[in-house]
């Protein structure tokens, strides 16, 4: 973004959102407390094959429903002494507040992990081949599900999991190690949230170096993709309505990030409202999401983020 000399930090953060659906933190956040982190967080934890049931367990008791991390199973809270360093930080703090008013709420955070594909089972490959958004959640052991694993994810909106809630939180991701092209980075489309609120899987087409996303209710724009690579602490906020996904990790190791959904407060006026009110589509929906069954399970194939080379 261009930086105006003339604005203050939060109103450079609030015109980020307008144009762009995110904020790109000029500073990573401390990589010595982020290092630390990572490595408590490995110390009691193997992020290997033995993650994964087998194939007989999963057939045997199909859990599809339920298992991400919730209060009461989330790793992250283990390392609540650790957090101040991304929680109390000046420059989030400041930028959120702009946002959503200084009386902010933490709505969830967790460890995200991106699996890479040397430890994924064969017999898994073959069922989530294609599939738009592989939160590997039902296929690991009930005990260690208090973490996130993905293998990828298909362009979606965080407004995905909030049906019937209005966009007035944003997320907050945070790379505990550096994060290159190999890493399953996040991939952005840049101005996408303009178009407010649409159904995943999303219409997009490539067009040229940009994509082309139609909300299907008539409205189209052309987006620009930005891939976020980064060091070490790296720290980017978005719209809940900025179209992200990752494609699976390619590298030998696992990439371990911090995603927090922070929401607006009851403050009479906070930054999002005056980013929302440039928006041309609807800001919730009843229904978000059109790829998975009522139990969970996977009823449309196809992913559109592993095209991009």
């Amino acid at each position: 973004m261009t930086v105006d000399k003339n604005m203050t930090y939060g109103e450079t953060v609030v015109d980020d959102f307008v144009q762009a659906g995110w904020h790109i933190f000029p500073s990573p956040v401390d990589p010595i407390a982020a290092t630390a982190l990572l490595d408590a967080i490995r110390a009691c934890r193997q992020f290997d094959s033995s993650l994964f049931l087998s194939e007989a367990a999963v057939g045997a008791d199909p859990q599809h429903v339920g298992v991400n991390p919730r209060p009461g199973r989330n790793l992250l809270d283990q390392f609540e002494g650790q957090l101040a360093f991304i929680e109390r930080s000046p420059q989030i703090v400041e930028a959120v507040s702009s946002l959503l008013g200084d009386d902010y709420q933490i709505l969830n955070r967790k460890i995200v992990c991106g699996v890479p594909e040397s430890i994924v089972p064969e017999w898994l490959k073959v069922r989530i081949k294609d599939v738009p958004a592989n939160n590997l959640g039902a296929y690991v052991r009930p005990e260690v599900r208090d973490v996130t694993y993905f293998y990828g994810i298909d362009f979606h909106q965080d407004l995905i999991d909030h049906k019937d809630r209005m966009a007035d939180f944003i997320t907050l991701y945070i790379y505990l190690h550096p994060v290159t092209r190999r890493d399953s980075p996040l991939y952005l489309l840049e101005g996408s949230h303009q178009l407010g609120a649409t159904v995943f899987p999303h219409d997009l087409r490539q067009n040229g170096g940009d994509w082309l996303y139609d909300d299907r209710h008539g409205q189209a724009a052309r987006v620009k993709q930005k891939i976020l690579t980064g060091d070490t602490g790296f720290a980017a906020i978005w719209h809940a309505c900025t179209l992200h996904g990752t494609q699976p990790d390619a590298a030998d190791h696992e990439r371990i990030s911090l995603r927090y959904l922070l929401a607006r407060g009851p403050a009479a006026e906070a930054g999002i409202d005056s980013v929302n009110a440039t928006l041309r589509g609807p800001l919730s929906l009843s229904a978000t999401r059109t790829d998975i069954a009522a139990d969970g399970t996977v009823q449309i194939r196809g992913n559109i983020v592993n095209q991009v080379d």
